[in-house]
């Protein structure tokens, strides 16, 4: 029963989140690119990255919060919920709406960074990739260019888990009854940060988590472009116009 507690919470809330990220991200690049050219997308095509990412996520969060509050509730205190229609109507009784979104400031700090990084590092590892062949993804098959998305998802997986790491040190602890002490939630941060010290915030279990998510990065950049394919859309490359 350990290992499937919170498995609700978990597996809807990052449905959700992944569906507003991924798809996020193409609809701010693609709108991006409208509203600036191509050429000029061209040379800012990183900054593009950055933002569009981080707007996604921004709002990915907002919906997921909620359920990541009930499902690290449910695996700090296994007899608190039956369930996540269980876990959010005890919260919302004992807590009100706020307590839903007590993590959102750690969940901001750690996925916003982290989203930014992988997308970001996915796409310049990728160029780098169709760079070093001598091809574009219109010049490859399916199947080659997922190649690709996975090579390039294990690289921004580890880079995005290195980045994040801290703030989901801090979120996997502020969520438990008590932790940080009383006081606003900034404080609350702040208390556990010195309680754990910024060497440990920063290392401990880094190297299984850049396992997990560069292998997990690698999955959904995988997955998302086969989705893609199946439906007969394709995923947006920057180009050089000038080419």
């Amino acid at each position: 029963m350990a290992l499937t507690t919170g498995l609700g919470a978990t597996a809807f809330g990052y449905f959700i989140q992944g569906w507003f990220k991924f798809g996020g991200v193409e609809f701010f690049k693609i709108n991006a690119v409208k509203a600036m050219g191509e050429e000029k997308a061209w040379e800012n095509k990183t900054p593009i990255y950055l933002a569009s990412a981080a707007a996604a996520e921004t709002i990915a969060d907002i919906f997921l919060c909620p359920l990541e509050a009930v499902r690290i509730r449910a695996v700090s205190d296994p007899d608190f919920c039956d369930g996540l229609a269980d876990g959010f109507g005890k919260m919302l009784k004992a807590e009100g709406v706020g307590g839903f979104y007590a993590g959102l400031a750690p969940i901001l700090a750690k996925q916003v960074p982290y989203t930014m990084t992988k997308f970001a590092v996915q796409g310049i590892s990728a160029d780098a990739i169709y760079g070093s062949m001598g091809k574009t993804p219109a010049d490859l098959s399916d199947s080659q260019n997922i190649t690709v998305s996975l090579a390039s998802g294990v690289i921004a997986g580890v880079a995005s888990a290195v980045v994040s790491h801290p703030a989901d040190t801090l979120l996997s602890k502020v969520n438990k009854a008590g932790a940080g002490g009383d006081g606003p939630m900034v404080q609350r941060l702040m208390n556990i940060a010195k309680e754990v010290g910024f060497v440990n915030l920063c290392t401990v279990g880094l190297l299984p988590r850049c396992v997990m998510i560069g292998t997990l990065t690698a999955g959904q950049f995988g997955i998302f472009d086969t989705v893609m394919n199946a439906l007969g859309a394709s995923k947006f490359h920057f180009h050089n116009p000038n080419e």
